[in-house]
């Protein structure tokens, strides 16, 4: 595996990525399907081919993209929809990004980091609503250092809930850090490290980060390999859409993804798709340079279903419960729930103060609401944890993905927990509909693994808990 250690390494080029747009333009209806075709064999596609799919504007050959997407993510991962909570650490920064709410120059933010007894308190409220699984999310400051993020998983590990247990996996959005702070982050056993490029055009990078450690455009954009070289197998990445041509960050970013999967062997675990919302103090924020339509947002999300099968795609609470709903169908496979973006928030109920918070909300459903409305739509909500805890991570959980693992083990995991939600959180409507889709699963199910799954079940119906096939 080749890895870079030359902090002058830049492996997006930006002019190869315009003549791929360029050479794109107003392709025939009979290449976009040839492409779409390509694409349902599971094997990924080219840069060039994406390029194609985003510039073919005919409404029926979008149908079709559509159409390849729900189906690849039905074959791939079925129904399973993955649930997570973000915990705002902190809000204090020293970064001065023109779009974001945490911008160092913004006097109307209210500032606020959490200390070790707050930390606890948000997860006991996070674990009594029924999440298992957690985001934390980070200013970058000087006082927020490598132990220090570290010191606050601990935290989060060691809160037990007096109702419901333990968080089971913690992942990081936190600034880049060198490989020794890194190495810090792996020994406290953290899942996943997720850090946004925000935009992979460096002309508009420079311009919207204006001060901080930020405006290293570069060791923003190396951050995933001093992660992977620290031992973190499992890396998100994403870009903020909006700052500038969709066309380009999309390409952009999954040039990324080949950077990562031809140095350590698997791209990266995921990716993610926020666009920008208003944020406190944050003119840009309010009318995005690059806007785009939910079409164009939507068409964007199945083609990278298309072009990273086997990669989890996640979609936050910046966007409505409508359009999440729709995206569900093409190619999301996790998803925030019952979100707050201030510190604090959760265990004082203010998830709606923008005086804090990073930006503006577009899903302001609860988790229990959000879990009633999956089960009903058809879909598993899952707080599953196996793999991460019996090292399936970076490229072996890639290898099992592409062997069909996830619809036979990562399935009946998800069954699994949520049976778990119904038993200790649920109310009662989700509990009613909820024990109607297991059965219906069950009912369907005809993998090996069967008999083990009914006899789990009935050990968490008995009161056993944090079980997995």
């Amino acid at each position: 595996m080749i890895v870079h250690a030359d902090p002058s390494y830049n492996f997006i080029d930006p002019e190869q990525i315009s003549r791929i747009i360029d050479a794109a333009r107003q392709p025939a209806p009979s290449q976009v399907r040839e492409i779409i075709a390509r694409g349902l064999e599971k094997k990924g596609l080219s840069l060039s081919d994406v390029a194609v799919l985003l510039q073919s504007d005919d409404t029926e050959l979008d149908a079709e993209i559509f159409a390849a997407a729900r189906r690849i993510k039905q074959e791939i991962y079925g129904n399973r929809i993955v649930l997570f909570a973000p915990l705002y650490v902190s809000n204090e920064c020293a970064n001065q990004c023109s779009y974001c709410g945490f911008n160092a120059k913004n006097s109307e933010l209210v500032r606020k980091t959490l200390t070790s007894e707050e930390i606890a308190g948000e997860v006991r409220a996070l674990e009594d609503c029924g999440q298992k699984r957690l985001l934390l999310v980070y200013g970058e400051h000087p006082k927020i250092t490598a132990q220090w993020i570290a010191d606050s998983v601990a935290t989060v590990y060691e809160t037990l809930s007096d109702k419901s247990g333990a968080i089971r996996r913690v992942n990081i959005n936190c600034a880049p850090l060198d490989v020794a702070g890194f190495k810090l982050l792996h020994q406290a056993g953290i899942g996943t490290y997720q850090c946004f490029q925000e935009t992979y055009h460096q002309p508009t990078y420079e311009k919207m980060h204006l001060a901080g450690n930020k405006t290293d455009y570069l060791w923003r954009l190396q951050a995933m390999d001093r992660a992977q070289q620290a031992g973190i197998d499992d890396v998100g990445i994403g870009v903020l859409f909006g700052l500038y041509d969709h066309r380009f960050e999309l390409l952009a970013m999954l040039r990324h993804a080949e950077e990562l999967e031809s140095r350590w062997g698997a791209g990266p675990h995921t990716i993610s798709f926020p666009r920008m919302e208003p944020a406190l103090g944050s003119e840009l924020s309010q009318a995005p340079p690059y806007l785009i339509s939910d079409h164009t947002f939507k068409k964007i999300v199945a083609i990278t279903r298309l072009a990273v099968p086997y990669t989890g795609i996640i979609m936050s609470t910046r966007e409505s419960a409508t359009m999440r709903t729709e995206l569900l169908q093409l190619g999301v496979s996790q998803m925030s729930a019952g979100s707050s973006t201030s510190p604090g928030g959760y265990r004082d109920g203010s998830s709606d103060e923008i005086t804090s918070q990073q930006f503006s909300l577009g899903d302001h459903r609860q988790l229990d609401d959000i879990v009633l409305d999956l089960v009903r739509q058809g879909f598993t909500p899952s707080w599953c944890t196996a793999c991460y805890r019996t090292g399936r991570t970076g490229e072996h959980f890639m290898t099992l993905a592409k062997e069909g693992f996830i619809q036979n083990f990562c399935h009946p995991n998800a069954l699994l927990t949520l049976k778990e939600y119904l038993n200790d959180y649920a109310g009662t409507a989700t509990v009613e509909a909820g024990k109607r889709h297991i059965e219906g699963e069950l009912e369907a199910c005809q993998l090996k693994v069967k008999p083990q799954l009914e006899a789990k079940l009935t050990k968490i119906e008995a009161g056993e808990r944090d079980l997995y096939v």
